[in-house]
């Protein structure tokens, strides 16, 4: 049978094609994960303590029991567990520092003063835990955060996923308003079958004007940059840091099932491309 070799144009074609496709997005920052011991000192920090949202957990700081890097990926894990709290303050009427023993402990990741991205492809492939109660994130800050604090440093969240409503993930970007201390949202979320039974990727596609939030290979929120006030139009023209952590309870967690702890956010990897 007499076949037809492909032409010398074709493979040029081809040749060209996958060069750029490899030129459009380039790995810059990563990590996969492939060791033992705790989160990679010079990638990621820790944040300690009662931090927001008047959340149950107690987020503790380079504890094995609560995060370790083990069989080629990271666990953050929330126990159900008395621990002593660094904050208390006898007769504080605060949350944060009321009292002396908490009840729950996980942990909080990020890369704050290690490493920042202004656009790019922001990708995490994880599996999440289930139960109600559980809120784990994958999100992103602005690096001026310390100085002008939220929401003006503006917020993006790639993944949140709620036990209470286990059949949706969800992607949100917050900023402020023109008056620079109440803030807009604007978010989506898609419908999913057991996300806490398999590994799933989760994305962020970010450039000057839009902002674009995945599930595996599904676009679910497209949100436009330029449609909102200055102000908040510059805050998503800088450096962003990445955050991922497990809360409990809280503001939007809800109540907790203690039967269902402990309870982990398994990371695969995570992958910055250019």
């Amino acid at each position: 049978m007499n076949v037809k070799k492909p032409s010398l144009l074709i493979l040029m074609f081809f040749v060209f094609a996958f060069s750029y496709a490899q030129q459009k997005r380039r790995l810059i920052w990563s990590d996969e994960f492939n060791y033992v011991g705790l989160p990679d000192s010079t990638k990621w920090d820790y944040e300690h303590g009662y931090i927001r949202n008047e959340e149950k957990q107690y987020y503790t700081r380079k504890r094995k029991q609560n995060i370790w890097v083990h069989d080629g990926m990271l666990e953050i894990k929330a126990i159900k567990e008395p621990f002593s709290n660094e904050d208390y303050q006898k007769g504080s009427n605060s949350w944060k520092t009321a009292d002396s023993l908490v009840q729950y402990t996980s942990a909080s990741i990020n890369t704050l003063g290690k490493a920042s991205w202004k656009y790019g492809r922001i990708e995490v492939r994880a599996k999440l835990p289930k139960g109600a109660g559980v809120w784990p994130a994958i999100w992103m800050m602005g690096v001026n955060r310390p100085g002008v604090n939220w929401p003006r440093c503006g917020e993006i969240d790639v993944m949140e996923f709620v036990g209470h409503d286990s059949s949706h993930v969800y992607g949100t970007i917050h900023y402020a308003k023109e008056d620079g201390f109440s803030h807009s949202s604007s978010g989506n979320k898609i419908e999913v079958s057991h996300p806490y039974n398999d590994f799933h990727i989760y994305a962020l596609e970010w450039n000057k004007n839009e902002m674009r939030i995945f599930y595996d290979d599904a676009l679910y929120h497209t949100f436009n940059i330029k449609s909102i006030n200055p102000g908040a139009v510059k805050s998503f023209r800088k450096p962003f840091y990445l955050l991922l952590n497990l809360a409990l309870g809280g503001e939007w967690g809800g109540k907790i099932d203690d039967n269902n702890l402990p309870q982990s956010f398994m990371v695969d990897y995570v992958r910055v491309y250019r």
